[in-house]
């Protein structure tokens, strides 16, 4: 890239290899006079996980840079339903309009999202093994970063990118606290010629429910069906390690919360393979009143800016939305991180701000519903936790345009400067 005098040099390090940090590096790859490097913990990249929701909001951010074409592994989702799991009632079900332009929605393996974004970032700039161990504020002179493994490096700006575990977050913001939800989430893949005997409607994409549990199934591509189950206890008896994330799981140990489902589908579990179990601890933290920290020389983008357990199942989409917004800011601002990040932070933050309090109002909602109720049967609490559109718009995540709310900035900036 060709170095524009007018143009601050800005060493960027992205903490965290997932599809928020990749989508950074990539954006950022596009400015002038920006060098970025990835700095992932892990000894190999790779994600952790069975599959990804991959919808309109994705495949625009993913269009903008330029990955959209390359991701072409996924099983449609037109269809989705909610089911009772213990009585195999259907509760509601939903049928996406299928548009004549653009691509539609997918299930896709969260690895074929990964290798589709590394296959656009250069590999000079990932540094694997670097496990970020504190941050030092050095004023002027940037931030420095000091690493598990002895490495310390500089940086005029650091993302991240690291997810609701964040270490830049728990560095920049050291009251900050996330906490058990009370929600285990287990997942696996297998083979759909293994399940597709038992029950037909296991094809569709949907959830089976009981008051406190369900289980997620859809196919994912290439052959391959998922399995997501979760169950909640509660959070002020329960606890989890907060590094229970992607550890292997006994089988047994997994099917003992999920007795009262229909025969079919506990059969289901019991066919994923030994070993083929990950466990996965859902934390959850409040609202940030700022994504921007340190005088504008750190940045949060994806789950560590917004703790919410993965609450819409369009994350990867929201980080990689951060992701480019972040590189558009500082184009506009001629990488001046003063002015970057605070229009970053205007952009993003009452998006997350709005989730958070849509969040909010669902809960109570629900929990109001079941005062109403007083005593409420099995089928009762099952259909009352259904999330449903309800008449209620959520276009403004799941159709998120993030290119043409940034041309609404760029357009109301250029008139007020």
């Amino acid at each position: 890239m060709t170095v524009d005098a007018s143009v601050r040099q800005l060493r960027v390090a992205i903490i965290g290899g997932g599809p928020g940090g990749l989508a950074t590096a990539i954006a950022l790859s596009k400015i002038p006079n920006v060098s970025a490097t990835i700095y992932e913990q892990a000894k190999v990249l790779r994600e952790v996980g069975a599959g990804i929701s991959i919808g309109s909001n994705t495949w625009n951010v993913l269009q903008l840079l330029g990955v959209a074409d390359t991701l072409t592994s996924g099983h449609p989702t037109w269809t989705i339903v909610n089911m009772n799991g213990r009585s195999g009632e259907e509760l509601s079900r939903r049928e996406k309009p299928e548009l004549p332009v653009g691509r539609g929605p997918i299930r896709a393996q969260r690895t074929k999202l990964q290798s589709a974004l590394l296959s656009h970032v250069n590999p000079d700039t990932i540094q694997l093994s670097r496990k970020l161990h504190r941050m030092v504020d050095k004023g002027s002179e940037g931030v420095e970063l000091q690493f598990k493994d002895g490495t310390v490096v500089e940086a005029d700006l650091v993302v991240g990118a690291d997810g609701i575990r964040s270490v830049v977050r728990d560095t920049a913001w050291p009251d900050y606290e996330i906490k058990f939800t009370g929600t285990t989430i287990w997942r696996a893949l297998l083979p759909w010629n293994d399940v597709k005997d038992l029950d037909p409607r296991f094809g569709i994409t949907g959830w089976w429910h009981t008051p406190t549990t369900h289980v997620y199934f859809s196919h994912v591509g290439e052959g391959l069906w998922e399995i997501a189950s979760r169950a909640w206890q509660d959070p002020a008896i329960h606890s989890a390690n907060k590094k229970s994330w992607g550890v292997p799981v006994e089988n047994a140990h997994v099917e003992a919360h999920f007795t009262e489902y229909l025969p079919e589908i506990r059969e289901a579990l019991a066919r994923v393979p030994p070993g083929g179990w990950r466990e996965f601890a859902a934390f959850a933290g409040p609202e940030l009143s700022q994504l921007t920290a340190w005088n504008n020389k750190v940045v949060l983008v994806g789950d560590s800016s917004h703790a919410l357990s993965g609450a819409f199942g369009s994350g990867a989409g929201f980080a990689m939305e951060d992701g480019w917004i972040l590189a558009q800011a500082l184009a506009y601002w001629k990488n001046d991180t003063s002015k970057a990040l605070p229009l970053f932070d205007a952009i993003r933050l009452p998006y997350y701000s709005r989730m958070y309090a849509h969040l909010a109002s669902e809960a109570d909602k629900r929990t109001a519903k079941l005062k109403t109720l007083g005593n409420p049967s099995f089928d009762e609490q099952v259909k009352n936790k259904i999330i449903t559109d309800g008449g209620k718009d959520m276009s403004w995540i799941y159709q998120n345009n993030i290119e043409l709310v940034w041309k609404e900035w760029a357009e109301q900036l250029g008139r007020t400067s």
